[in-house]
This record gives structure tokens, sequence and C-alpha cells, in this order.
């Protein structure tokens, strides 16, 4: 349906452009690159078309009285056609040249935008990657500092099992010392009785 509908506005345009180049007046621009396409193949047409025409033309003047007048006049209604469809073509062609422009600075806007858009992102992957050694420097940075309290703490822990173990050594020889001595007091109180004993046995 919408092709149908599109060729029949071209067909009324193209007898549009026939009817202005009649009336010796240019026919209103395209409004779209379809229009502007079609209107340069009317001019086109219409060029082809003042050829054939003035080719007829030229040999039909050679079969009248007059030839010189009849031939000025069948060249200028061919230049006034070519004229008017060059005029056609104009319109068309510039047309076009400013929907490509339109189309370029479309196409370097959406360029510019994507590089913006690849930037960000690219920023933003920066700063997530960023964020992301951060936090594993901050983890590597903990482990760490628990390894090194618990090495502290084991330390510490050893010089105190150290300390009682010392401690528990003093205590028992200590003990011991104790013990000896007064093992040698007894054993001296002991002699001494005896002594004292053979001594008045003696007298």
């Amino acid at each position: 349906m919408i092709k149908r509908l599109l060729l029949a506005v071209m067909f009324f345009a193209m007898l549009s452009a026939w009817a202005y180049a009649a009336d010796g007046v240019s026919p209103p621009g395209p409004q779209t690159l379809e229009e502007a396409n079609a209107q340069r193949k009317r001019a086109t047409e219409m060029k082809a078309a003042a050829e054939v025409r003035y080719a007829a033309e030229k040999s039909a003047c050679y079969e009248k009285f007059l030839v010189n007048d009849c031939l000025e006049k069948a060249k200028k209604r061919y230049t006034d056609a070519v004229i008017e469809a060059r005029n056609v073509d104009i319109s068309a062609r510039e047309f076009q040249r400013e929907a490509q422009r339109a189309e370029v600075d479309i196409k370097e806007k959406k360029r510019a935008a994507d590089l913006a858009d690849r930037a960000a992102e690219q920023q933003a992957q920066a700063s997530a990657y960023r964020d992301k050694e951060a936090k594993r420097k901050a983890e590597r940075e903990r482990k760490r500092a628990e390894k090194a309290r618990k090495a502290k703490e084991g330390r510490q822990k050893m010089l105190a099992d150290q300390a009682r173990q010392k401690q528990r050594q003093e205590e028992f020889a200590k003990r011991d010392a104790e013990r000896a001595a007064k093992k040698a007091r007894e054993d001296a109180r002991i002699e001494a009785q005896n002594a004292a004993k053979a001594a008045a046995t003696s007298q």
C-alpha cells in the first residue's frame, strides 16, 4: 500500500514537472530524498525527450520553405526545454547535497556522541578498576596486618610459655635445694646424735 502510494506521488510529481515546464516556471523543490531522486530522473527524461523532439523537428524543418526560421524556433524550444530540465535537476541535486551534508552532520554528531560514551565508559571502567585494586590492596594490607598480629601474639605466647617454664624449673630447683638442705641437716643431726651416743658409751 505504501509503495503504491509512493509511486502515485512520484507520477503526480512527474506530471507536475511537465506542467511547470510547459508554463516556463520551475517546479517546487523536493522535500524528501525520494522526491529528489524522482525529480532528477524526470530531469533526465525531460532532456532526453527534448533531444528526441528537437531531432524530429529538425528533420521536419528541412521539408519546409523557411528552413532557417524553423530551425531557430526548434533550437529555441530545445534550449528552453534543456534549461528547464537543468533547473529541475539543479534543485533536486541541491537537495541531495543538503541531505548528504545533513547525513554527514548526523554521522559526525553520532560519532562524537559515541566517542563521548566510550570515553565515559572507559572512565567508569578505569574508576571501577581503581576501586577494585584499592579494595585488593586494602585486603592484602589487612591480611598482612592480621598475619603480623598473629605472629606477634605467637611470639608473646612463646615467651610467656618460656617464662612460665623457667619459673617452674626455678621452683623445682628451689624445692630440690630445700629438700637437699633439709636432708643434710637431718643427716648432720643424726650423725651428731650418733657421735654423742658413742662418746657416752666410751666413758
